[in-house]
């Protein structure tokens, strides 16, 4: 039985390097796994004067989340760490889902997670690390192995054109094999 992999691009810019690398990620996987993206752009801000009953969006998110074998994060690095919206998706998913019920585990609590970024000089390094942390905190079951950081080429930043390396795309390729192993 195919497992279903659940895409989240931390960057919600249309033609986002990230997402480029998730397309990438979702061509090497091929047919060997169900793959979705999630689309988090009306999920709100974490309040707790709106969250019970929780949002529609968020009841969505969850929903999609915990369908998931497994969620593959793509992500940019913004000043050292991870974007602002990625970090409030990671904060719903955290929350119970029953006002008061702390026992109860959340969305992300033993989900398998798998970590990648496309960005600067450091190759997106502080962020994953940062969110490894985070995810670690929240008990996720984080793949620590075969993360795949891309410092992206010129012409990304020139031309908005990603041009991955030999050597980059065989990360990629050995990180989606290891993911799959792992979902096994």
């Amino acid at each position: 039985m195919k497992k279903n992999i659940l895409f989240i691009v931390g960057s919600l810019r249309k033609e986002s390097f990230n997402g480029l690398l998730a397309k990438e990620a979702e061509k090497i996987i091929g047919d060997k796994a169900s793959i979705s993206y999630l689309d988090y752009s009306d999920v709100p801000l974490v309040n707790q004067d709106i969250e019970f009953p929780a949002p529609e969006a968020v009841t969505r998110l969850r929903e999609t989340v915990g369908q998931a074998d497994g969620v593959w994060i793509f992500t940019p690095e913004y000043n050292f760490s991870y974007p602002g919206h990625l970090k409030n998706l990671i904060d719903w998913l955290s929350r119970p889902l029953v006002a008061n019920d702390y026992e109860t585990p959340t969305v992300i609590n033993g989900k398998k997670v798998a970590l990648s970024g496309a960005g600067g000089k450091m190759a997106t390094a502080k962020c994953r690390e940062k969110l490894g942390e985070l995810l670690t905190l929240l008990q996720a079951d984080l793949m620590l192995t075969h993360q795949t950081g891309i410092m992206l080429n010129m012409e990304a930043w020139t031309e908005g054109r990603m041009i991955l390396t030999d050597e980059q795309h065989k990360m990629l390729e050995e990180q989606a094999a290891a993911f799959l192993e792992y979902l096994a």
